[in-house]
Parts: structure tokens; sequence; C-alpha cells
């Protein structure tokens, strides 16, 4: 939750210009992050209300599996939710709003129902499709144009810093894709689900995983190199440096036999993806 709304933040402030942060920015940003808060509590539901099987393997501690909350409450919570979301993008008359919180929860039904045609999760590739569209595009582009378009412009325009944010999020999306199933392992085997990870292992994914960060902070310092402002360039590369040392510092401490421990590297790297949206504004 709060990674969300960090990320809405973010984007929205990178379609803000000199004046521009006044009532229609700040009413804008509350339909955003409202919106997409509540779309989050549903899209997780709907996942969780599929997955309680394999949940009471993987992540017993979750409130169906641990069987906290009954099906029917899991339900209810998932469509209430859902419903106030795409009421709050409707009430906002907000095109490029209600297009990310549609295209999120159809994306979102795809990924997790187990019908026919559906439960995209079980293939490497449509999930992965799921998570990019969701993470790289979605957000980035539909809460972008929503706080542009209640700030007066009169179209859609794409810019250098949200276009460098689609970039690089879309390479780290990819990661999110493959990494989170490495320490399901286990429990995705077990059911039948033929991730990437079971198919390859969960080591070989791992350190692809890794790669491909550590190739993602190098393009965004070059990136940052291409400024004309000094500041700019030497935080942009000093940041991006650390964090890339951060991530191939606590990959090597991880324990790969332990699944708990690649959780844990797991979500050292969700932090990472919600930290670069606090160095976007260094981007200029």
């Amino acid at each position: 939750m709060l990674g969300t709304a960090v990320s809405v933040c973010s984007v929205s402030a990178l379609a803000l210009g000199p004046g521009q942060l006044g009532p229609a920015a700040g009413v804008a940003l509350l339909q955003a992050l409202s919106s997409a808060l509540l779309m989050n509590i549903c899209i997780v539901g709907i996942n969780q209300l599929y997955d309680v099987e394999i949940d009471r393997i993987n992540k017993p501690y979750l409130p169906l599996a641990a069987g906290d909350f009954t099906l029917g409450t899991g339900q209810a919570i998932v469509a209430a939710t859902g419903a106030a979301s795409l009421a709050i993008g409707v009430a906002a008359a907000s095109p490029p709003l209600l297009a990310t919180l549609g295209g999120s929860l159809a994306l979102g039904i795809a990924y997790s129902t187990d019908l026919p045609f559906l439960r995209w999760k079980r293939s490497p590739v449509l999930a992965a499709s799921c998570i990019l569209a969701v993470r790289a595009i979605l957000v980035q582009l539909g809460f972008f144009f929503h706080m542009q378009l209640a700030l007066g412009s009169a179209a859609p325009a794409v810019t250098r810093p949200i276009a460098f944010a689609t970039a690089f999020m879309l390479l780290f999306s990819v990661v999110i894709a493959l990494f989170k199933d490495v320490p399901d392992v286990k429990g995705d085997s077990h059911a039948g689900v033929r991730t990437l990870s079971v198919r390859l292992g969960p080591s070989r994914v791992f350190w692809t995983c890794i790669a491909i960060l550590e190739a993602a902070y190098a393009g965004a310092i070059v990136v940052g190199f291409q400024s004309e402002l000094l500041w700019s360039r030497v935080a942009t590369a000093v940041a991006h440096a650390a964090m890339g040392a951060l991530l191939l510092w606590r990959a090597r401490r991880t324990d790969l036999s332990s699944p708990a421990d690649i959780s844990r590297c797991y979500m050292f790297t969700w932090g990472l993806f919600y930290a670069e949206y606090l160095l976007l504004p260094l981007f200029r």
C-alpha cells in the first residue's frame, strides 16, 4: 500500500510544471491515490481468493490461508473495493484514470482467476506481461496523463522524464515478474504451476534478475549523464551506482537454498523499486 502511494505521488509530480501546485493538482492527486489504493486491495484480494491452497504452503500467514477471513468475507472485500475504485474514476471524469483502473482490474482478473483461458500466472510469458502492463505502463502513463489533463492540458504529452521512468520501470517490472516466483518453487510445483523458476531452477532465475537490474542501473547512469545540469549528472550517477552496489551486496548474501532468505531479498528489490520513484525528480 505504501509503495502504491509513493509511485502514484511520484508519477503525478512528474506532470507538474512551475506554479502548477495548487487545488486542481491536489484534487487530481487525491482521486489517483484513493482509487489506486482501493484497486490494489481488490487485485491482491482476487489473487488470494484463487490461491488459498498454494498460500497455505507458501504464505500461511495471509488472512484467507490462515483462516482469519472466510471466502465470503474475501469476496465482499474484493467487490466493494473494486466498485469503489471504479466509481472514483467515473466521478473524476478522467479517461486516463478510468482506463488505468479498468485495465489493472482486467489484467488482475486474467492473472489470477481460475477460469478457461485465464489464470495467466501459469504461463511465465503471460504472467510477466500482466505485471509489465500494470507496473511499467499503466501506472506510469495513466496517472501522469490524469494529472496533465487535470491541470488543463489539451491532450496527453510524453515528456523526457516520463519516457525514462516508463523504460526503467519496464525493466524493473520484468524482474519483479520473474523474481516473485523464485521463493515459491515448492508450492507452485506441487500445484502444477509451471513458472520459469520451476522450469529452470531458482538459482538461474535469481541471478538473471540481478543481472537485469544491474543493467537498468547502468542505463540510468548513462541517461543521467545526458543532463546539462551538473548537479543532476552527479546526483543520478552517485545514487544509481550506490543502489546497484547495494543490490549486488544483498544478492551475494542470499542463501538460495532458503525460500525465506530469497523472499527477504525479493522484498529488498521492492524497496529499491519504490526508492527509484524518489530519484525520478533528479532527472532533468
